[in-house]
């Protein structure tokens, strides 16, 4: 196929197929397959910033896998259990998570529960 054409119809169930991710035929997906988490051995290292916040501070969970899925329900778990607000964030090599206020010592039983090893 060309490059500028679209598939608009096809018998062929295969061709079909939509990415669940970007909603685009599987031919025409663009995306980056996930890591698999658990084949990725990782420390969290957790730490305080206020920095460039105004003062506030933020628990920083760094050096997690660049994971969007993972990271987007981790997030949200500790943004329950804590009671807090928060972001992820995926630049560079890892992904980070930054949670509202000083939360180390109920993050970091948090994430000893589910088995993950935390350094900070």
């Amino acid at each position: 196929m060309n490059k500028n054409t679209r598939l608009v119809y096809s018998s062929n169930p295969t061709l079909n197929q939509k990415c669940p991710k970007c909603q685009e035929n599987i031919t025409e997906c663009v995306c980056v397959p996930e890591v698999e988490v658990s084949s990725y051995h990782f420390v969290a290292v957790l730490r305080i910033e206020k920095a460039g916040r105004g003062g506030k501070t933020v628990t920083v969970v760094d050096q997690l896998p660049k994971s969007e899925i993972f990271l987007r329900e981790l997030c949200t778990e500790l943004k329950k259990k804590c009671g807090a607000g928060g972001t992820y964030v995926m630049s560079g090599k890892e992904g980070v998570i930054e949670i509202q206020g000083d939360k180390r010592e109920s993050i970091r039983g948090l994430l000893g529960k589910k088995g993950m090893k935390v350094k900070g």
